[in-house]
């Protein structure tokens, strides 16, 4: 009888201080989590915001992979973290969707979690560079609207760290706070994007342009790679607001943008520099390949036809001046080689606009002594 009750009372001190233990390590968790949570919240950056996700949540919560998976079917995340000198095929862990029907399937109706032994032939798209393969994962929809807008993705090498049956509360909580910050801060870029963006045409305003072209000269002296300016202006555009009034010319400028826009990469740029004339920056590219892409560009406006209210059509040219900054020029002045660049790529525009229009001209290699040149200086239109 003695020892029974001996027996009873150390497997009670035993789990009594295995109790003890858990709510020690709960605790510890939970002040890990309290701590990434605050680090969350005072991000605006998308790009900082990815990072943390993916490297704090491994690190606080012990994990062996975490990845990000998000839906973007207009590539606007895509642009914004070009935009910040990001792009997303730099984020190991980041996985973009043009469309949510995978991880409709994966979390059905009710957008349930995943949790359970890792399968290769319904998780390997969320854990596509895991080394090793975890054992069992937890996925976690992140939600907007009641919509799926990505998911969480957690796994582990332990096979009993994610099961069916668990409790996921807490690991639900962990994708909501993922799910909110994600929401913050795509709501700061775009007020951000709106402030850089031109109202009528939808591309960037000059401001952006004047910015992101600094950044791309510092980026391409640095690294002594090619950077090529295209200035784009339509020709005799003021007869087409006199002819058909403003509201069709307005109808121009937007089509002309999204033409152009077509024919670029992600990581080009494009501006509404002023009136009817677009500036576009081609990274590492060089001269030819430039004169290639400006060609290209020029036939798409040209043989474009703008439909009027009235059922006719209407077709414009275009003119474009294009100027390269190659190797030789590194380890100048970032500014006075962006006004160079600039400067040079509006004289090659002025010598498309004598030449009669509708044409690409290509500026030299030699400092264009026109590189202060306003566009009232070109032939009208």
């Amino acid at each position: 009888m003695a020892a029974d009750l001996q027996r009873q009372n150390e497997e009670l001190r035993r789990r009594l201080a295995e109790l003890m233990e858990r709510a020690r390590y709960n605790e510890r968790v939970l002040a890990r989590f309290q701590k990434v949570e605050l680090r969350l919240i005072g991000i605006v950056s998308f790009k900082e915001l990815i990072e943390a996700i993916l490297e704090d949540y491994r690190d606080a919560f012990e994990l062996d992979v975490v990845t990000l998976s998000l839906i973007d079917a207009d590539y606007d995340l895509r642009r914004t973290l070009m935009d910040a000198e990001a792009a997303a095929e730099g984020f190991p862990g980041l996985i973009m969707f043009d469309r949510d029907v995978y991880l409709s399937s994966l979390f059905g109706v009710n957008n349930q979690p995943v949790l359970g032994a890792f399968d290769s032939a319904r998780h390997r798209v969320l854990f596509p560079d895991a080394s090793p393969v975890p054992a069992s994962v937890a996925i976690l929809p992140l939600m907007r609207w009641g919509q799926p807008v990505g998911s969480l993705n957690l796994g582990s090498r332990r096979s009993d760290r994610f099961t069916a049956g668990m409790a996921t509360h807490f690991i639900e909580w962990l994708a909501a706070v993922a799910s909110v910050c994600l929401e913050n801060v795509a709501n700061n870029e775009r007020l951000k994007h709106i402030g850089l963006t031109d109202a009528l045409t939808g591309v960037h305003n000059r401001r952006y342009f004047e910015q992101r072209l600094r950044e791309e000269v510092d980026r391409a002296l640095r690294k002594g790679s090619p950077l090529s300016c295209l200035l784009v202006d339509l020709d005799h555009f003021k007869a087409v607001n006199d002819r058909h009034g403003h509201l069709i010319g307005d109808v121009v400028l937007r089509e002309v943008a999204e033409q152009t826009k077509d024919q670029l990469r992600l990581s080009d740029a494009m501006a509404r520099y002023g009136g009817e004339e677009f500036a576009v920056l081609l990274v590492q590219t060089n001269a030819i390949t430039a004169r290639a892409i400006a060609e290209r560009i020029r036939e798409r406006i040209a043989g474009h036809n703008f439909k009027l209210p009235d059922g006719a059509q209407l077709n414009v040219t275009i003119s474009i001046g294009i100027a390269t900054m190659m190797e030789e020029r590194r380890g100048a002045d970032v500014d006075v080689r962006a006004r160079d660049l600039v400067g040079r790529a509006d004289s090659a525009l002025y010598t498309a606009k004598r030449s009669g229009r509708n044409r690409v001209v290509a500026a030299n290699g030699v400092t264009s002594r026109a590189a202060a040149r306003s566009s009232s200086s070109r032939p009208p239109g």
